[in-house]
This record gives C-alpha cells, structure tokens and sequence, in this order.
C-alpha cells in the first residue's frame, strides 16, 4: 500500500499541519503521525498581506516570491519532522485567492523545491483542473470523507470549520455511488471572528469561546449578514476568505461592544450551516478544523441543528490532522487517475481528475 504525506496551511493562516498514511486513494489501511508546525507571527503577517494583495497581484511580485519560498520551507520542515519514509507527498499550499467564477484559483508554494528537498515525488495543484473545467474547485475532502464514513449510519454531515465553514452530506445510496455525496461552503467559519478579536482583543482567536459567551446577540446585524446573496445560490458553491469583507463593514458589526462583535459572529457561523439544505437531514454531525474548540460555536450548532452534534475525536478521526490526511489521500488518487471532485461536490459537469506530480 503506497504511503504518503499530506501536507495542509488553511484559510486560518496558523501553520502547516503534516500527517502520514497508507491508502490507495480509495481505502486508508493505516495513519501514523501527524504533527502542526506554527507560523512565525511575520509570515502569517505578510500571508495575510499577499491575501489582500492577491486579486491585483502579478505572479513574479517580489513580495509573494519572499512569502512562497518561507511557506514552502516550512512545509519542508514539517516533512523531515515526521521522519517517516514516504512514495508521494500531497502539497496542498497556502491559497491566496479563490474565484471559480472567474476561473481562476490560486495557490501558492514550491512543489518543485518541496520535491528537491525532500527526495519524495509531490503531487500538487489539485484544485485548477476543476476550476477549469467549471467546478467550483472546493471543497476536496468530500471523497476522503466518505471513504472514512464508509460504515456509519447514514445521511451524515461532516462539516469542516475553519476560516471558511464547508460541509460534506454523505447519503443512504452507499460509498461509491455519485449522488451519495452533496458538498459546498456553509458561509463563515472562524475567519470573521478571528479578525474581530485581532482588531479589537489583540488575540489570534476566542480561546474557550469566552467572550462570545459573554456578549449578546445583536439580531439587526445578524440579519443583515443572513441576507447576503450566497446564501441563496444553489449548491455547489464555494468562498474566498474574504468574500464577505464589504457585507461586514456594512452590517453596523463595528459598533458593536467586542463581546457583542464575538457573540453575532458565532451566530453568523452557526445560523449560516443550519441553513444549508440537503436532499434529506443528516442525522447526525461531525465538526473538524478550529471552530470544534470553540465551545460558543458548538453550543449555537447543536441549538441550531437539534440532532447530535460532536467532535470527530469521538469516532476515532483526529480533526487535527483530517485535513493533511485528505491531501494524501487525494495525492495517490491523482497517482492513481482517480476522480478527486464530482457533480454534487463542485458542480463539475462529470467526475474530474486533478493534480500534477513532480519528481525529485
């Protein structure tokens, strides 16, 4: 069975996480370790920078040159930590800007410096062939999901909540059959609060959901987040981190007291995944990435949702390395030739291969 390392740096721009597995690409017989190197604050400062940047940004700017060789060195070292030997590396990179309605997906990080340093083929650039093809190009895990659920009791909800919130609905039909598998971005995840707490607390994010728990809800506001236009497009659909910026500032969030600001925006999470519509209920929810350890989000979830809704520890998943885990399992499915999106997932007209490999 082939072993890879998946290698992830989210939409929360807190580091790399890096995770080892066998799998195929269609069944995992075994994960090791995992492990998440952190960011230095500089380069999550000038990530953040080159986010903003990005939709005007020219491909060889010398800032994002600086900011892709760190992003990549630090991928590097997360490989070497692992120190297990490996047939392919899944590179996901950092992304900088998402717009699948213009066809265009950006990632960035130096597959071919990854694979040089390394000594390990890398596959990468998983998202542009569906883009290109008219998907959404998000969200991937969808298929590692399933493969993982393969024996649960089904419909269920695997959502994911990290700077953008993204949800996968795996149906009764069975692993394997197309229509069994609904996915698309919720709306928010930690992302908007996250900035909300940097610009007003000084804190990279709610630790325990304290403030939030102390504030109230301000209802005004949260409507007039709920009345944004993604909410009403059919999935599939997919988000820029930063696709709700100008809905924000004009939603009146800003004169909010902080734990008031911190309340409405677990609100705005919550309220915008138990919207989501599916063609039948899950019957239960799993919640990976950040947002599960924040309790304010998981209790507004299970008020919101009315059926279980825990943490993906408690099947034996570990939501700290799910994400890593999906890139190296997606890597050997692009070895392989194996679909990575499909129709209900990114809305491609037919199931789609993606990805490129390089060699040492």
């Amino acid at each position: 069975m082939p072993r890879t390392i998946g290698l992830m740096s989210g939409t929360s721009l807190d580091g790399v996480d890096a995770a080892w597995l066998e799998t195929n690409g269609e069944t995992v017989t075994a994960f090791g370790p995992a492990l998440t190197i952190p960011y230095d604050d500089a380069l999550r400062r000038d990530l953040r920078m080159i986010l903003d940047l990005a939709p005007g940004l020219a491909q060889g700017d010398v800032r994002l040159a600086s900011v892709e060789a760190r992003l990549t060195e630090y991928h590097i070292q997360a490989v070497k930590a692992l120190e297990r030997p490996a047939d392919l590396i899944g590179f996901h990179g950092q992304t900088i800007l998402h717009q699948p309605d213009r066809r265009r997906t950006w990632q960035v990080g130096d597959a071919t410096l990854l694979a040089h340093e390394t000594g390990v083929p890398v596959a990468y650039d998983f998202r542009s062939a569906d883009v290109v093809a008219g998907g959404e190009g998000a969200p991937l895990a969808p298929v590692f999901h399933a493969a993982l659920a393969r024996d649960f009791d089904r419909p269920l909800a695997v959502l994911n909540i990290g700077g953008v919130a993204n949800v996968t609905w795996i149906g009764e039909n069975g692993i394997g059959h197309e229509e069994a598998l609904v996915a698309f971005d919720t709306g928010p995840g930690n992302g908007p609060l996250d900035d909300w707490m940097i610009r007003n607390t000084g804190q990279a994010f709610d630790r325990d959901g304290v403030l939030a728990r102390s504030g109230t809800v301000d209802t005004a506001v949260l409507g007039r987040l709920m009345a944004h236009a993604y909410f009403s497009r059919p999935a599939p659909k997919s988000l820029d981190r930063l696709d709700f910026s100008r809905a924000l500032a004009a939603s009146g969030l800003d004169t909010l007291a902080s734990a008031d600001g911190a309340a409405t925006l677990v609100a705005f999470t919550a309220t915008s995944i138990a919207t989501a519509t599916f063609p039948a209920q899950p019957r239960r929810w799993l919640v990976t990435g950040g947002g599960r350890h924040n309790p304010s989000i998981m209790l507004a979830l299970r008020s919101a949702l009315g059926v279980p809704v825990e943490p993906v520890e408690t099947v034996g998943w570990n939501g700290d390395a799910l994400e890593a885990q999906c890139f190296g399992f997606l890597a050997t499915r692009v070895a392989r030739g194996l679909p990575l999106s499909f129709p209900g997932t990114t809305g491609v007209p037919v199931p789609t291969r993606g990805g490129r490999i390089v060699a040492p």
